[in-house]
């Protein structure tokens, strides 16, 4: 034990990637029942897993990843029904997520001054596979039914705020800001990220009580369902003043935010005070987190708003902007805002793909966001030298 590190026993790579692959294909087999049942409001727990069209429940070594599927030749034991080959591919996909990301991280180089994974590294490495995970549920559920339950986002946010938090006791604070390794607030960014929280508080508490309406609704206050565009069978709206709605909504978040960042930097008594509090490292990792989520809501609901406006019709959906302000929280706000623009190249590559071979136009985005998103975190390093250059030469 006396040459571990961090109380971590090292174990030869071999091993190490091994386990990590077979632990996603694991979180790859659970993020199957999240696509199925998340969406269709059935319990994630119970009932245990089942096939879809006998009802039989699927026995412990007919539910082992990726082998099980191969074994069975994508068919249930009793009935023989098809077993769809999403199944394989999400466990697949995850399992190689999960490998990918701890070599991106730890062993490719890409990350120079990446700290070592026992080292308090992990932490990260925590966080980017909570996202990542989200990324895959919330895209798979997209790309069959339109929507991103946000359920989803709001873990991956959750994860994001409470890993940032804790990050400045595991890592070292100075290379967690010097080095972007996870979201921390300045003095400056912390007042707009904590005058927008308390402004979020006050518009949902608004919206609970009927002071302001949702976006969105019928008649009856229900949400209308977002699904696969149908126009036959969706209600109409008048977009536009939807639209303001919900600038209604986001009210309350940019003028406590400009409220907050008046008080706390322009009254110098306070400032001196907030200065020394924000560089707590819970609080600095905390507001940071926030920040980003902030950030990546707005560039999305931004882009919502205006284009709503401007062509009378909706533009992006409210599981964009909550996807990407989950993303925010854990990559932070320059990372999100790159991934946003980085992610209309694989959106026109795919809709060039579709015309071409089906004559279609309408896409699901949120898969596209989400390859942006991994995108910037394989870069993560490029960009913010870049950055760095073009603000200091």
């Amino acid at each position: 034990m006396g040459g571990c590190k961090g109380g971590f026993v090292p174990l030869p790579d071999s091993i190490l990637l091994a386990f990590t692959f077979a632990f996603g294909c694991c979180i790859g087999s659970f993020l199957n029942v999240v696509v199925y049942r998340l969406p269709r409001d059935k319990s994630l727990i119970h009932p245990p897993s089942s096939c879809p069209s006998c009802g039989k429940r699927i026995a412990f070594y007919d539910n082992i990843p990726l082998f099980s599927w191969l074994v069975l030749r994508a068919k249930c034991r009793k009935c023989k029904a098809r077993i769809s080959p999403r199944y394989f591919i999400i466990e697949l996909l995850t399992g190689l997520v999960f490998v990918g990301l701890f070599l991106l991280l730890f062993r490719s180089g890409f990350r120079h001054h990446m700290v070592a994974f026992e080292d308090g590294g992990w932490i990260l490495y925590l966080a980017c596979v909570a996202l990542a995970s989200g990324l895959i549920a919330a895209s798979a559920i997209d790309i069959e039914l339109w929507i991103i339950p946000l359920s989803i986002c709001w873990f991956v946010t959750a994860v994001g705020v409470v890993v940032s938090a804790a990050a400045g006791y595991v890592i070292d604070l100075n290379a967690i800001q010097q080095f972007h390794i996870l979201p921390s607030a300045s003095a400056a960014t912390g007042t707009l990220a904590l005058g927008a929280s308390v402004g979020l508080v006050i518009a949902v508490v608004l919206l609970a009580t009927g002071l302001i309406k949702r976006s969105y609704t019928d008649e009856h206050g229900l949400e209308a369902a977002q699904t696969k565009p149908d126009p036959d069978a969706e209600p109409q709206f008048n977009d536009r003043l939807e639209v303001c709605r919900e600038m209604l909504f986001l009210t309350p978040v940019v003028a406590c935010s400009i409220g907050a960042y008046l008080l706390l930097t322009r009254v110098s008594s306070v400032y001196a005070w907030w200065v020394d509090f924000s560089e707590n490292a819970a609080v600095s990792g905390l507001l940071g987190s926030l920040w980003g989520y902030f950030v990546g809501c707005a560039v999305v609901w931004a882009t919502r708003i205006l284009g709503t406006l401007g062509f009378g019709k909706e533009a992006m959906g409210l599981g964009d902007v909550h996807l990407m302000g989950a993303a925010g929280a854990i990559i932070g706000p320059i990372p999100v805002v790159v991934a946003f623009f980085v992610a209309p190249f694989f959106g026109l590559i795919w809709a060039a793909f579709q015309m071409f071979f089906k004559k279609t136009r309408q896409i699901p985005y949120g898969p596209f966001l989400s390859l942006g998103i991994f995108t910037v975190m394989i870069l993560h390093d490029w960009i913010f030298q870049n950055l760095y250059m073009l603000c200091y030469h």
